[in-house]
């Protein structure tokens, strides 16, 4: 993550760890997400520490819809940062969506959200506001 963003570092990091968690309890897993999770969390500075509390993640997992939906926010927001979205990246994250209690639609709609940000007249400055906002624009 090379752009100074409003969304903090720490919380897409946490929202990784969560869909690594989600991922891995799944008794078979597509081998190209296992790729897509490699990259991310590259690009993320993943290190062993941050591997070695994943259980720790892994039971933090979050159960309102307006954290879950943040997480999904969050994977969103990682994804677009460089600028590249690859069609694997939509649909692991769109999996995740699924997994979450969403419809796997709407991450084409937080990517639209994410995307038009830096055009509209207020930056976003408060992920939890927009993620609120989210949630009463789509009725969830």
């Amino acid at each position: 993550m090379k752009e100074s963003s409003p969304t903090n570092l720490e919380d897409v990091k946490k929202s990784f760890f969560h869909l690594l968690a989600v991922i891995t309890q799944e008794e078979k897993v597509n081998g190209r997400y296992i790729r897509c999770l490699v990259k991310w969390g590259i690009q993320l500075g993943v290190d062993i520490d941050d591997l070695k509390n994943l259980e720790k993640v892994a039971s933090d997992i979050p159960s309102q819809k307006s954290s879950r939906l943040a997480a999904l926010y969050h994977l969103v927001y990682m994804i677009y940062l460089d600028r590249v979205v690859e069609d694997i990246e939509l649909e692991v994250a769109s999996w995740y969506a699924e997994k979450l209690g969403f419809d796997q639609g709407l991450v084409g709609d937080l990517f639209k959200s994410i995307a038009t940000e830096r055009y509209d007249e207020n930056s976003i400055q408060d992920v939890k506001k927009e993620v609120d906002d989210f949630l009463k624009l789509h009725n969830l």
